[in-house]
């Protein structure tokens, strides 16, 4: 240090108040304090959704919505034990509580094409999300699996459900259409298996108010939207709806001749499902008796469904064609084929009648006394298919019923289609029996004569001709000479050389002359036909122009 130089020292003082700089941190903590307290207040439950594959879900990023209000956000995806399924968390949001229970339904949405039509459209350009369906228990519930497809009806849906029945699976979709009278009430929602019946089961769903025309009487059966049929009944075509024939589908009524019957009061009605319509007509004749019917003509075209008719009116049903072949264990006495075939009650006598089925085949004993038999007829001679006649044939007093196993015998006899190849058949014998060769050999000598006839007639004409040509035949009578110098005379007249020749030339001159007048008139008028009426277009004068070398 010089001795011009100041020593200066720094006052140091104790501060009593708190630097404005920390402001902004306790500002700052206050903030977070804030947003952790709001989002631990406005934080729901968290569920658990087992899925099958995560396909569209994204973690942070896939929202739970309830009638298009986000409620919830996938927060992990995780894989399980088995590798089966997948485990997605979910939080929910505060007061979701009341939403979650033991009949809350999960899905998820996205575009899908499907009987029921085309949804989730608006998840294209935004994506998928989980959609949940509250339910209506008080039972809480946090896992949940969630559905493969969307639900067909809401929880809150009214109307009544009804589980159908069949012998074969696929014969419907869910989704697929109810229709009552081609309007459609309702919708396919479940399909299962029974196995211990080994039936299709079918739950469809029928909304309120349409579920007070199902009554006790009403009966189901499938529509496919055309049905071509063609059999011993003829050909047969029916169309319904587009939807219809596009997907197919289910359909209700009460069939003719039912009663009307009462609505169900069950939750779930049970009842059977039918191929078509013509099987529910034929589940109505639930009274018969079976018969055994033998034949030694061939059954081709004969098929199980085929009617008994009589004269015109069905009385029944083959049941099986054949029911046992010829030269089988069963039937080794005899070459006669039997089928099986059912007389309906209900066919022949009214549904009030108190006719019991013993009554019914006490009366078919007394009719084969009188001569009732059974036959085989054509029924379309363009498939071939044969149904069962009956008809009345001589009375057989004495006629004693015959049994095959349990069921009796109805007596047949031959077609009248078998009886044509029979008289056919003869025919043909004796046409081979007939002396052909005979015949043929007289024919032969008849032809030879002939052919000398021919020859000597041929020898008369070429005297003939020897005849005319002598000069004696030449000689015309001066009669017919004079004719002749006539007819020269007028054909003279048109010779070249004549006037009247000469004037025809002169015409068809001017006619040409005519004509090629005519012809820029011709072409005009076929270039334009109008131009009689409004005339032609002004052709404008060419303008010179100056030439290009």
């Amino acid at each position: 240090m010089t001795g011009n130089s100041t020593q200066t020292e720094a006052n140091i003082k104790k501060q009593n108040q708190i630097s404005a700089i920390w402001i902004l941190p306790l500002v700052a903590l206050v903030i977070a304090l804030w947003m952790l307290f709001q989002f631990i207040n406005n934080k729901g439950p968290e569920i658990t959704i087992i899925m099958p594959t995560a396909e569209g879900i994204n973690i942070g990023k896939t929202e739970i919505k309830s009638l298009n209000v986000k409620v919830g956000m996938v927060t992990d995806i995780t894989l399980s034990e088995t590798y089966d399924y997948i485990k997605i968390k979910a939080q929910m949001n505060k007061n979701t509580d009341r939403m979650l229970n033991d009949t809350t339904q999960f899905w998820v949405v996205k575009p899908r094409v499907g009987s029921a039509g085309i949804s989730g459209l608006e998840t294209i350009l935004s994506g998928a999300y989980i959609q949940i369906q509250p339910g209506e228990s008080t039972t809480s519930k946090l896992n949940f699996t969630a559905l493969e497809l969307p639900p067909i009806t809401p929880l809150s849906s009214k109307g009544i459900r009804v589980l159908l029945s069949h012998d074969q699976a696929g014969k419907l979709h869910i989704g697929d259409p109810v229709s009552y009278q081609g309007f459609t009430v309702g919708r396919v929602e479940k399909t299962s298996f029974d196995l211990a019946e080994k039936k299709a089961l079918y739950q469809l769903f029928i909304f309120e108010p349409y579920d007070g025309l199902l009554l006790s009487g009403s009966q189901f059966w499938l529509t496919s939207g055309i049905d071509v049929k063609l059999n011993a009944d003829g050909f047969n075509v029916q169309v319904d709806s587009l939807q219809s024939l596009l997907s197919g589908g289910v359909t209700f009524g009460l069939p003719a001749g039912e009663d009307v019957g009462q609505p169900f009061d069950d939750e779930l009605v049970k009842l059977p499902l039918f191929d078509n319509y013509e099987q529910v007509k034929e589940g109505l004749y639930k009274q018969y008796v079976k018969f055994i019917m033998e034949f030694d003509e061939s059954i081709r075209g004969l098929t199980a469904g085929a009617p008994v008719e009589y004269r015109g009116i069905r009385i029944g049903t083959v049941l099986e064609a054949p029911y046992d072949v010829a030269f089988s264990e069963n039937n080794a006495s005899s070459n006669k084929i039997q089928i099986l075939v059912k007389l309906e009650l209900g066919r022949l006598f009214d549904k009030g009648s108190n006719i019991s089925l013993n009554t019914f085949q006490q009366a078919f004993k007394q009719h084969f006394k009188n001569g009732l038999k059974g036959k085989l007829e054509t029924g379309n001679l363009l498939t071939g298919a044969l149904f069962v006649d009956t008809e009345f044939d001589a009375p057989e007093p004495n006629f004693k019923m015959t049994e095959v196993g349990k069921y009796n015998v109805f007596p047949t006899k031959k077609g009248e289609f078998a009886m044509v190849q029979q008289q056919l058949s003869s025919l043909f014998n004796k046409v081979n029996d007939l002396p052909l060769n005979d015949a043929v050999e007289s024919m032969a000598r008849s032809m030879n004569s002939l052919d000398k006839a021919l020859v000597s007639a041929n020898t008369t004409i070429k005297n003939l001709n020897g005849l005319v040509s002598e000069e004696a035949t030449q000689n015309l009578p001066a009669d017919i000479q004079t004719s002749l110098k006539q007819l020269q005379k007028t054909l003279d007249g048109f010779s070249p050389n004549s006037v009247m020749y000469n004037d025809l030339e002169q015409t068809m001159k001017k006619f040409e002359q005519v004509m090629s007048e005519l012809q820029p008139v011709l072409k005009q008028i076929n270039d334009k036909p109008n131009s009689l009426i409004f005339g032609t277009d002004t052709v404008q004068d060419p303008i010179p122009a100056k030439r290009v070398n």
